[in-house]
């Protein structure tokens, strides 16, 4: 990653949580850590290759962390670290926000 993030709050954000996977994957393991194949569980539809580059992208700007066990076959268990767990007032204001805005099908 040799992009320089943005000065702009707002646009920092956006590219560090870019698309709807990102955030999804963050209310996942706001939950605790979680291994590969529980994420992925969770997220119906998500790629493997996604789901790898948005945690591969999280760890390179310290939001998760990813340890790997030395076992057969290997544990790597991906876990939000202090900054991620940060974010869980900005998903919880924007789950707020969501619910609030009227379902067009009930405003007839």
């Amino acid at each position: 990653m040799s992009t320089k993030l943005p000065e702009c709050g707002v646009a920092r954000f956006l590219v560090l949580l870019e698309g709807p996977w990102a955030t999804l994957i963050v209310r996942e393991l706001l939950a605790g850590t979680r291994r590969f194949n529980e994420l992925r569980g969770a997220l119906p539809g998500i790629s493997p290759h996604t789901l790898t580059s948005r945690l591969r992208k999280f760890e390179t700007y310290g939001i998760v962390t990813r340890t790997i066990y030395a076992e057969v076959p290997p544990r790597v268990e991906y876990e939000l670290t202090p900054l991620g767990y940060e974010a869980k007032a900005i998903l919880d204001a924007m789950a707020v926000w969501a619910v609030a805005v009227p379902d067009p099908a009930s405003v007839e």
